[in-house]
């Protein structure tokens, strides 16, 4: 195996590969060939094209299949990414690759061939649907391979032109796209030796928030099985808000809200131009952040989504599924980190009142959490629990029997804390990946990625997870315990 870097990440890449003992695996999907090649016991295909180049006039359409091609297509390189351009330092390392064919799934198995019917994961990635890649080297599926699991991870249009409000246009493109990707592992993956009918969606952050919003819309409910989510966003926007500032960011760009119009835009106008209406100032958009959800995302559109993912899952959709949901202890406290010398002078509930907790629910609060010391960590316990972690026992009470949470507990030796993506890379176990030491330290607990990846691995093969149903709740740490009352603290912001 060779690797090359982009952006000074590395990428698996078969190029210039060392002769394998074996022939490079080659798999037939619906739409024409594709080689692969081996790393050990796991065949990997990379920057498969499940839906036709999102450009032009398909720009902001709906995604359609991709067209059937001749002979064997290559699959030993990541394919292009809807991020485009460098997003600078991230928690996960998730590089751009250039080109236009940006709608593509990589697939990592054991064994591809027809009658192996080995349990399958779908991963989607995060990254507040505005940015966020498959290239990333946190989302290799060999050690899911390793296990007897395929894994399959799949890109979808972001920012914009997926979740912008466009006059003539299809809305929730992203999600369309979310749901044709499932639709190509459901007609393909048994040809990459997975059981079409054991398809677990998992993601994180904006990925969980996928799975969440998947799991509660009635279209999906053939799509997959059960379903993981670390960490979850469950903003839902709003048709008015989204046609708002659908139209604000066109003319903003100096265009009419059209498709064609959009279309003719060059590369960055509309990411320029969506800055100045994501929320006027610092201190709004902060505070619509942590009530409301994230700006850009699915839409109520009336169509594909009619109502939020709670009233949704409350109605009883996707109550057939298996659900795995938490979340890490700090999330992005992490933020507060410059002004730790500050907010130790400064007296918590005027704190909290700027954040927008106020009177007896503040008093509530504040007396439920009262194990933690210093206005520091206090605010960022609840910016965590208002942006993440109050969604946990929220969804799980909607969704009913068959639910598990967890809280991911381990501090990172570097930074302190148990943040935001720190169990992305025990969730896959790959510790020794590039960027993991960066927040997990130079040696990492084996122990700990062996108790989160193995509970993954059970619950994608039986969609039953090791550990008592909620009420009660996994920690995650070291050593790992299971405890009844895991977010009581969150609960006091219901």
């Amino acid at each position: 195996m060779a690797e090359v870097e982009i952006r000074g990440v590395p990428l698996i890449d078969a190029r210039n590969s060392p002769p394998a003992d074996r022939a490079d695996p080659v798999v037939r999907t619906g739409s024409g060939s594709v080689r692969g090649f081996w790393r050990g016991s796991c065949a990997t295909f990379l920057g498969i094209p499940y839906a036709a180049p999102p450009v032009g006039e398909r720009a902001f359409a709906a995604p359609v299949p991709h067209a059937p091609w001749e002979g064997v297509r290559d699959a030993t390189r990541q394919g292009p990414t809807p991020q485009k351009g460098d997003h600078g330092v991230t928690l996960i390392p998730e590089p751009s690759v250039p080109g236009t064919s940006t709608l593509n799934v990589n697939v990592f198995t054991p064994d591809p061939s027809p009658d192996a019917a080995l349990p399958v994961l779908v991963y989607i990635h995060g990254g507040a649907y505005s940015a966020g890649s498959i290239a990333s080297p946190w989302y290799d599926g060999v050690s899911f391979a390793r296990d007897g699991v395929v894994t399959v991870t799949l890109s979808y249009r972001i920012a914009f032109a997926g979740f912008g409000w466009i006059r003539d246009a299809p809305q929730n493109r992203g999600v369309r796209d979310w749901m044709l990707a499932l639709e190509w592992v459901q007609r393909n993956i048994a040809s990459f030796g997975g059981d079409p009918c054991r398809v677990t969606l998992a993601g994180q952050s904006a990925g969980a928030g996928a799975v969440l919003t998947l799991l509660g819309m009635p279209q999906a409910q053939h799509l997959f099985h059960a379903a993981w989510g670390m960490s979850p966003t469950l903003g839902i926007i709003g048709a008015d808000e989204a046609r708002h500032l659908g139209d604000a960011i066109a003319a903003s760009a100096g265009v009419e809200n059209s498709a064609s119009a959009l279309a003719g835009l060059g590369r960055g106008v509309l990411a320029e131009a969506q800055k100045p209406h994501i929320a006027g100032t610092a201190h709004g958009r902060h505070r619509r952040m942590l009530e409301r959800g994230l700006h850009v995302g699915p839409i109520i559109d009336g169509d594909l989504i009619d109502r939020p993912t709670i009233a949704a899952l409350r109605a009883g959709i996707g109550r057939d599924k298996a659900l795995v949901v938490g979340a890490t202890d700090d999330e992005f406290s992490m933020v507060l980190d410059p002004y730790a010398r500050l907010l130790r002078w400064a007296p918590v509930a005027p704190l909290l009142a700027l954040a927008g907790l106020r009177g007896s629910r503040a008093r509530s609060y504040r007396h439920a959490n009262s194990e933690l010391e210093g206005s520091a960590a206090r605010l960022g316990r609840y910016v965590n629990d208002m942006m993440f972690r109050r969604h946990i026992p929220a969804v799980a009470d909607a969704h009913g029997d068959d639910t598990w949470t967890y809280r991911f507990s381990w501090p990172s030796p570097t930074r302190h804390l148990a943040l935001h993506c720190l169990d992305v890379p025990f969730f896959f176990d790959v510790l020794s990946a590039h960027g993991v030491a960066a927040v997990a330290g130079e040696d990492p607990p084996q122990s700990l990625a062996d108790e989160i990846h193995g509970s993954a691995v059970r619950f994608i093969e039986t969609h039953d997870a090791p550990w008592d149903a909620w009420p009660a709740s996994r920690i995650f740490d070291v050593p790992a315990t299971t405890v009844t009352d895991a977010y009581a603290g969150a609960q006091a912001l219901r």
